[in-house]
């Protein structure tokens, strides 16, 4: 059985404007289906739980709607039920940036940077695309080298 890294960028949101959803979504999908890459969490304590933690979704009941195996539309339909109808566009405002924001500590940056063949001149300091850069990197290397 084929093991799946995630291309989803975590700079990705859907239709309800959260950033990184999509992405919690895929892995997610990808790890009921027993198709997601081991190095990878179906919901890890990253940008996952912060997604989780923003919504105020909590990860148990996220991880059981999970196994009806929604569609994505379906997924922010869940959510939006679970909040009344609506999300707080303040928090999602505040979530979204805090993601944008988020910065790696210098070693990861350093170690992604290099396995991209990348030199570190502090220009790509933001964990998004350097998780990008990372899944990339992880993608070409199982797939394709």
């Amino acid at each position: 059985m084929s093991q799946i890294i995630p291309l989803v960028s975590s700079g990705i949101a859907g239709p309800i404007g959260v950033l990184h959803l999509p992405r919690l979504w895929q892995k997610v999908s990808l790890e009921k289906v027993g198709k997601l890459h081991p190095d990878y969490p179906g919901i890890g304590a990253g940008y996952d739980q912060m997604v989780l933690d923003g919504l105020g979704i909590d990860k148990e009941a996220f991880s059981s709607f999970m196994d009806s195996k929604p569609t994505y539309p379906q997924l922010e339909q869940w959510i939006l039920d679970q909040k009344g109808g609506s999300l707080d566009a303040d928090a999602v405002k505040k979530l979204n940036e805090s993601i944008a924001g988020y910065h790696h500590a210098d070693e990861t940056r350093k170690e992604i940077l290099d396995a991209s063949g990348i030199q570190d001149d502090g220009s790509i300091l933001d964990a998004v695309n350097l998780n990008n850069l990372d899944d990339w990197f992880c993608f070409h290397q199982a797939e394709i080298a």
